[in-house]
């Protein structure tokens, strides 16, 4: 990946100062974005388990088949 290279040019305002802001890097953006993804997944098939267990638990197989449907997309065979 090429860098990029920023120049800034220095020169008297007379008006309000500017607040300059600057820019995340991409590699930054992105393993901010897996992280976040990640724990999203590991979260909601968390919560999906124990609603398993909780339906196996109450006898529900109603419950249980809907849940299972979901956690298809959780697993990877």
């Amino acid at each position: 990946m090429k860098k990029q290279k920023i120049v800034y040019q220095l020169y008297r305002y007379a008006g309000k100062a500017i607040n300059a802001k600057r820019e995340v890097p991409f590699e930054m953006k992105l393993s901010a974005q897996l992280i976040l993804d990640e724990l999203c997944f590991s979260w909601n098939k968390e919560k999906l388990e124990s609603a398993i267990n909780d339906a196996i638990d109450t006898n529900d197989k109603e419950k249980f088949d809907a849940l299972s449907k979901e956690y298809r997309h959780y697993v990877w065979e």
